[in-house]
């Protein structure tokens, strides 16, 4: 984490001491959260990003600001204080009140929260564990960002301590649903699919992109159902995400998967196409203000 954060409109030390345990979110894990890519000091695909945090906290009846212009400024603040022009955001919403560990002397409903780092390096291909039953995804809550992580992270640790470096989630019916931080795309030749909301997946925006915004033409990218064995007959598995973009699975435990790139490098290439063109445009904009 770089040294300053964002609490609510202000940009403050790290090391300042600012929650308090009497906030009902903080250990009951109430609230939503995002991790947007921060390119030239622009919060890339940031309206998706917002769109995605307030349907999620109306679902976990999470207070929620209602400008989104406000919040925007205070990151674009708190990305200069940083000088962290090209860095990984994490932008948080917390619940404060209600139930009976609600502390004295909060004000608030919720409170704002994000910092920066610097953006990983997340290597040139991926190793996968496979976690049977990690996914319910008739849950009226799946594919929620929600605060509540820990499963998530013991998952990740577990399958690092076996020298894997992410996890395939299977939802009750043995679907692939996702990562723990990540969706899952498997290509067919030129068909590239991706499980479905139904699978208890969550809606990645970099998964959402691919969908609604890539064209890559002779290549579709649609939704399918998959199980494990399917992806053994895919002519390439590549896992997506914010701070990953299109990253090659090499290796899949228990399972032989191919090692043919053509469909991720085209996809790839659209995509950071697509991101200079999103970049360009905002800082066209900011430069007009």
């Amino acid at each position: 984490m770089h040294r300053f954060l964002l609490h609510n409109d202000r940009v403050v030390d790290s090391t300042s001491i600012l929650l308090s345990p009497g906030q009902v979110g903080l250990l009951s894990g109430w609230g939503v959260f995002s991790t947007l890519r921060v390119f030239d000091g622009v919060l890339f695909a940031w309206e998706r990003h917002w769109n995605r945090m307030r349907r999620d906290a109306e679902l976990l009846q999470v207070p929620f600001p209602g400008d989104p212009g406000p919040i925007r400024d205070a990151l674009l603040r708190l990305i200069e204080a940083n000088q962290a022009a090209n860095a990984t955001l994490r932008l948080i919403v917390v619940r404060n009140r209600r139930g009976v560990w609600e502390g004295p002397g909060i004000e608030r409903d919720f409170d704002v929260i994000a910092f920066t780092t610097k953006v990983k390096d997340w290597g040139k291909r991926v190793r996968l564990s496979v976690e049977p039953q990690a996914r319910h995804a008739a849950c009226a809550f799946s594919g929620v960002k929600m605060l509540s992580w820990s499963f998530n992270l013991v998952w990740l640790e577990q399958a690092q301590g076996r020298g894997f470096d992410e996890v395939i989630l299977l939802n009750e019916r043995g679907e692939v649903s996702e990562c723990t931080s990540a969706n899952l795309f498997a290509a067919f030749g030129q068909r590239v699919v991706t499980p479905p909301l139904t699978s208890g997946c969550l809606p990645g925006i970099t998964r959402e992109l691919l969908m609604e915004e890539i064209r890559v033409p002779g290549y579709q990218v649609v939704e399918q159902d998959l199980r494990p064995e399917d992806l053994e007959k895919a002519d390439e598995v590549f896992i997506t995400s914010t701070t990953r973009e299109l990253l090659p699975v090499g290796e899949i435990e228990g399972l032989k998967v191919g090692r043919n790139d053509a469909a991720r490098l085209v996809l790839q290439d659209a995509f950071s196409k697509y991101c200079d063109a999103y970049v360009h445009a905002a800082g066209a904009r900011r430069a007009s203000i």
